[in-house]
C-alpha cells in the first residue's frame, strides 16, 4: 500500500484510492452502530458533515491548525451523537431509522439556512491544507498517505474496541437485549456509546475531507450518502472490520471502474447488488465467515478437518 502512488501515477486513480480510504473509515464507524449495537441509522453523513463544517470553520475563521481541527470535529460530532442518542435510543427498528433520517435532514437544512455562519448554499471555499513540521500538503499523494495512516489508526482502535468488553457487550445487546440486561449489561448505555464513538470517527474524517477538497457545501452531505455507507456495511458483512473495508472498496471503486461503459454502468452495479443479496446475504465477510474461521483454527476444528 505504501508504494501504490509510485505504481499508480494517474491522479484520478489516486483520488479513487483516497475515496476508498475515506469511505472505509465511515463504514467502519457506522459498523459500530449497525453491525455491533444493532441500530439502524440513516444519519451518519450528518455527523460527517458536522465534523467537516466544524473543522472548516475553525481553520478558515480562527486559523486553527488541521490537527486541532480534527480533534474539534470529532468532539463536536460526538456531542451531537450524544444529543441524538439520549432521547431516541429507546426506539427500535423502523422508528429509530425514521428519527435518524429526520436528524440528517435537519442538519442539512441548518447548514443551508445558517448563512451568516456557513454561507448557506454557497459553501465554504478555500479550506487550507494540513501543515506537518513545516511541510505544506500539496497534491494528492500526501493526502493518500494521510488517509492511509488514518485508516490504519481507525482499524487499530476499532479492533481494540470490538474485541474488548465494550464490543462484546454491544453484540450481546444486538442479539438479545433482555438476556444482556439479565447479566448486568445496560442496553441504553452501550447503544449510546456506539453512537457517540461512531459519530466521533465520522466527524474526524469529515475534517480530512474538507481539507482535501478545500470546499464543502450542504449538497455534499445528503441522505443518499448515508444509504451508501450503510450499504457498504451490509455488503461487506455486519460486525466485521475487514468486511466494512471490503464493502467500501467495492461500492466506491466499482462504479468508477465501470465508468468506461457509462451506458450500462448502473445496470451492472445494480445487478451486482441483487446477486450479492441473493447468494451472500450475510455479506462478503459476515459473522458466519468469522465464526467458521474461528472454528477452523480451534482444537475441535482441527480434529474434524
Amino acid at each position: 500500500m505504501l508504494g501504490l502512488p509510485w505504481v499508480v501515477t494517474n491522479k484520478y486513480y489516486i483520488h479513487i484510492l483516497i475515496s476508498v480510504g475515506l469511505y472505509s473509515i465511515l463504514a467502519l464507524s457506522l459498523n459500530l452502530v449497525t453491525g455491533y449495537a444493532g441500530q439502524l441509522s440513516f444519519c451518519h453523513v450528518a455527523f460527517y458533515g458536522i465534523g467537516a463544517y466544524t473543522g472548516g470553520l475553525l481553520m478558515l475563521r480562527l486559523g486553527v491548525s488541521f490537527w486541532l481541527a480534527i480533534l474539534a470535529g470529532a468532539l463536536m460530532a460526538a456531542f451531537f451523537g450524544l444529543i441524538l442518542g439520549l432521547p431516541t435510543l429507546r426506539l427500535r427498528g423502523d422508528y429509530l431509522a425514521i428519527v435518524t433520517l429526520g436528524f440528517g435532514e435537519i442538519v442539512r437544512l441548518v447548514l443551508i439556512n445558517s448563512t451568516e455562519l456557513t454561507r448557506g448554499p454557497l459553501g465554504l471555499p478555500g479550506i487550507p491544507s494540513p501543515n506537518l513540521f513545516g511541510y505544506q500538503f500539496s497534491g494528492r499523494v500526501p493526502y493518500y498517505y494521510l488517509i492511509l495512516a488514518f485508516l490504519l489508526l481507525t482499524l487499530f482502535l476499532m479492533r481494540r474496541i470490538t474485541n474488548s468488553g465494550i464490543g462484546l457487550s454491544m453484540l450481546a445487546v444486538k442479539h438479545d437485549e433482555i438476556a444482556a440486561e439479565s447479566i448486568g449489561i445496560a442496553p441504553i448505555k452501550y447503544k449510546l456509546l456506539a453512537f457517540v464513538l461512531s459519530a466521533a470517527f465520522a466527524g474526524a474524517v469529515g475534517v480530512f475531507y474538507a481539507s482535501y477538497v478545500s470546499f464543502i457545501s450542504p449538497d455534499t452531505f445528503v441522505y443518499t450518502d448515508s444509504v451508501t455507507i450503510l450499504a457498504m456495511v451490509v455488503l461487506g458483512g455486519m460486525a466485521s472490520l475487514p468486511g466494512a473495508v471490503l464493502g467500501a472498496l467495492v461500492l466506491s471503486a466499482v462504479p468508477e471502474i465501470l465508468r468506461a461503459i457509462n451506458d450500462y454502468r448502473m445496470v451492472l452495479y445494480g445487478l451486482l447488488m441483487v446477486l450479492m443479496m441473493i447468494y451472500r446475504p450475510q455479506g462478503f465477510w459476515g459473522m458466519q465467515r468469522r465464526l467458521k474461521n474461528a472454528y477452523k483454527y480451534s482444537v475441535g476444528g482441527k480434529d474434524h478437518a
